[in-house]
């Protein structure tokens, strides 16, 4: 009841959007628009507003973030390895790769506060910061030939530019003003609830015609090989359970709902990334429990 009680309310959300999205006749404009909201505005103002809270002690966090930054190369790896074997077109191919290593923010941190309040948020927005700009990069590499450049298309990113100022700031050592606390902080619960709610719309599972193969492998690593890396090497880097729990269900959880935005923007295949995305999704209710269960035995 625990794992239920910690995963339900993310997913209700999810559905939700699910039911809004087929009842409502909003239009696709209402939809667009939303996700524009958050990708530009709402969430960037969360990941500014967690990071530049976070206090970075790499004394104590160090660890942890190396476990989960080599879990994500791994996968970033694994999906360069699996390029030459799995017949693909090579767009659909280069527009999938990010499914395997990108993570939902949205989730990320809903489920750290409620499994270890304040202190597994910190945890968690430091795992964010540093790994929304790795994912990020290896995305925008991957898909940078059809649009016109890496570095184009990283410096107008904005999880990218939003995490780099909160580190920054949070290195900085300055307080944060207390209106600009509280104008962040509201910004970034309406992030979290809107965002899951448009997951939960975006949810399409078709476009997997003729990539079966290339699907089945980028779930696989995203929902099952990525987690187990990051418990190994947890385990053998000594990491304390708590953040051990924390950066295993990071590297746990569903893509990030923006890889389809990402991929339309840069001349990939979008249908396919949006399936890619919703049957990760789902498939994360059953994998979600099993991790946060393996972690508590």
């Amino acid at each position: 009841m625990y794992i239920v009680n910690l995963l339900l309310p993310d997913f209700s959300l999810i559905l939700l959007g699910v039911v809004l999205h087929r009842v409502s006749n909003w239009g696709s404009a209402f939809w667009t628009g939303a996700e524009k909201l958050v990708y530009f505005l709402l969430f960037p103002a969360l990941l500014f507003y967690s990071t530049a809270r976070t206090q970075l002690s790499f004394d104590t966090s160090g660890k942890m973030l190396a476990v989960g930054m080599c879990a994500l190369a791994g996968s970033i790896i694994l999906t360069w390895l699996g390029k030459p074997w799995i017949k693909a077109a090579p767009m659909d191919y280069e527009s999938g790769m990010q499914t395997s290593y990108r993570f939902n923010s949205y989730m990320a941190l809903a489920l750290a506060a409620r499994l270890g309040g304040e202190q597994a948020t910190g945890m968690m927005a430091l795992l964010i910061g540093f790994g929304v700009p790795l994912c990020n990069l290896a995305a925008v590499h991957a898909l940078a030939h059809k649009s016109g450049g890496l570095f184009k298309e990283l410096a107008r990113n904005p999880l990218l530019i939003a995490t780099a100022c909160g580190l920054l700031y949070s290195l900085s050592g300055l307080p944060l003003p207390e209106v600009a606390g509280a104008v962040l902080s509201r910004l970034g619960n309406a992030a979290l609830a809107l965002g899951l709610l448009l997951v939960g719309a975006g949810l399409r599972l078709s476009g997997v015609h003729q990539a079966k193969a290339l699907s089945a492998y980028f779930l696989t690593l995203k929902l099952m090989a990525v987690p187990t890396i990051a418990w190994l090497l947890g385990q053998w880097a000594g990491l304390a359970p708590s953040q051990l729990q924390i950066v295993v269900l990071f590297c746990a959880l569903p893509t990030a709902s923006s890889a389809y935005i990402l991929a339309a923007r840069m001349g990939g295949n979008g249908p396919l990334v949006a399936f890619l995305i919703s049957a990760g999704t789902m498939l994360s209710a059953l994998t979600l429990p099993f991790w946060l269960w393996l972690l508590q035995h």
